[in-house]
């Protein structure tokens, strides 16, 4: 899976806010009650490892990431070491293009299911993860390109959820 997104912000401030892991519950869905649960400060490099705490269609999850590639204001990877994939990698890329930032998630995941493995995809990861980078792509937005600090002191105390 590739997703693109453009941002007119410049690409050090972009990495800067994914740098910072505190940002991952707010641009989360709150759907999912998505917790980081690795204690901070939390240092983003190579060989950093990250806890999360998570619900999938109300399934109580833990997940472990752990950044393989840290390439500041370029591009870092994430890899599943432990959660509800078979193999996840999520390679975060940074572009300067036309006065701003393009940035390009690209996912590779396989889903447990062995002989139901095509269905489970089809039918319930696929489209979750689908909505899930829709509703990322919105915060990114909301929380990168608003006009006002204020807007961003409205989103924590609307969700609670912490902003950096």
């Amino acid at each position: 899976m590739i997703q693109e997104q453009w941002l007119p912000v410049a690409r050090d401030k972009v990495f800067a806010f994914f740098a910072d892991a505190g940002n991952l519950d707010a641009i989360t869905p709150p759907w999912l009650h998505f917790h980081v649960v690795t204690p901070e400060p939390l240092t983003l490099q190579s060989g950093a490892l990250i806890d999360y705490r998570l619900r999938v269609h109300g399934m109580p999850m833990r997940w472990q990431s752990e950044i393989t590639v840290w390439e500041p204001a370029r591009r870092f990877v994430d890899v599943q070491r432990r959660g509800p994939y078979r193999w996840w990698v999520h390679e975060h890329c940074f572009e300067e293009r036309d006065g701003g930032t393009l940035i390009r998630d690209k996912v590779e995941y396989a889903v447990p299911g062995w002989l139901l493995e095509p269905l489970v995809n089809r039918w319930l990861v696929a489209p979750d993860l689908r909505k899930i980078f829709a509703h990322r792509q919105a915060r990114i937005e909301e929380l990168m390109c608003s006009p006002s600090p204020s807007s961003v002191e409205r989103t924590r105390r609307s969700t609670g959820r912490h902003v950096r």
